[in-house]
């Protein structure tokens, strides 16, 4: 600022006070901004893919790998429903990372994982009236649906991006959004087509050929009778041979090395790998969690756990979880 005395006059330049007031406000409107965005950036996060299989029991698998924020301590993830079972979720370093489950938001510990896939069963997405079950989901983001085996799509409220059949199960792509699709449970084709049966003319008489016949079945019988007791004592040989070499395959899948296939497995683990191998090598979630006195929770994060290292694999029998060593060890490292 800068004054002239003129006849006992002060002038005033204000020139660097505009200045300085216009500047202000474009400052300040500039750490507004940056203030914003601070958060957003702390809370970012995005649902890179996103997979759901149903069953013909009404429960539905969610499979479902995430983007996060790896400076965030921990990440709050909204569930489909508060009836969950299974719930697993993984780092980008394949640990397990420990989670608190509260009606229908999960809490889970980042550990500085930028990349989590989240594994988890739920039963809050498919109702039934009669005959008809429907799946109902608002989704946020784009992702995929596997119908039952079997089942046979009666409505849908959307239009699919993509559809496809793979070994009798219906495979859909779906938009984000509410959807709803009606379904019902088919019975196999063959169960249902029956041979036609044709049944003899009353007009005509087959009395003398079914005497006939029956001369005929009753020496074929016979001679079956004397040819299968001859051949008794070379069948049984050969079935005790079937079971030793059955049993045989048996005895090739041993623990001690599955233990020496991956000597970093932990106590607990191995205590499960010994009993399935003593099983026959196979053996239910639910036999292990009897044998093992353990949650739901706590014995499929082990199951999974062992499916991470490739020393068995998991598949659906009976609406069941099927626990199975496998037996070609090198092929997984």
């Amino acid at each position: 600022m800068e004054s002239l005395v003129e006849d006992g006059m002060l002038f005033v330049r204000t020139e660097r006070i505009l200045n300085t007031m216009i500047k202000m406000p474009l400052i300040l409107a500039g750490l507004i901004v940056v203030a914003i965005g601070m958060p957003m950036q702390t809370s970012f996060s995005s649902t890179r893919t996103l997979e759901l299989t149903t069953y013909s029991d009404g429960s539905t698998h969610v499979s479902l790998q995430l983007d996060v924020d790896a400076f965030l301590p921990d990440y709050d993830l909204i569930l489909f429903g508060p009836s969950v079972d299974n719930f697993v979720a993984v780092g980008e370093e394949g640990f397990l990372l420990s989670s608190e489950i509260i009606e229908n938001q999960a809490t889970i510990d980042t550990l500085g994982s930028s990349s989590i896939m989240v594994d988890y069963d739920i039963h809050d997405l498919i109702s039934k009236e009669g005959r008809v079950w429907t799946f109902s989901l608002d989704s946020p983001t784009d992702y995929t649906l596997l119908m039952p085996s079997n089942s046979i799509i009666v409505g849908m409220s959307t239009i699919p991006k993509n559809m496809e059949i793979m070994e009798e199960q219906t495979k859909l792509e779906l938009s984000s959004g509410p959807t709803e699709i009606n379904y019902i449970l088919g019975t196999p084709q063959n169960q249902i087509d029956t041979p036609p049966q044709t049944t003899p003319s009353p007009t005509e008489d087959y009395t003398v050929p079914i005497i006939f016949g029956g001369l005929i079945a009753a020496g074929i019988a016979g001679v079956t009778v004397i040819i299968q007791r001859n051949k008794s004592k070379l069948s049984k040989p050969k079935i005790q041979a079937e079971i030793i070499s059955e049993k045989k395959d048996e005895e090739k899948i041993n623990p001690q090395a599955i233990f020496d296939f991956r000597p970093d497995m932990r106590e607990d683990d191995k205590k499960i790998v010994k009993f399935i191998s003593e099983n026959g090598g196979k053996a239910f979630e639910s036999e292990l969690r009897k044998k093992f006195l353990q949650p739901r929770t706590t014995m499929w994060r082990a199951v999974k756990r062992l499916e991470r290292l490739g020393v068995i694999e998991i598949d659906k029998k009976d609406m069941q979880n099927l626990v199975t060593l496998k037996k070609d060890l090198e092929e997984e490292e």
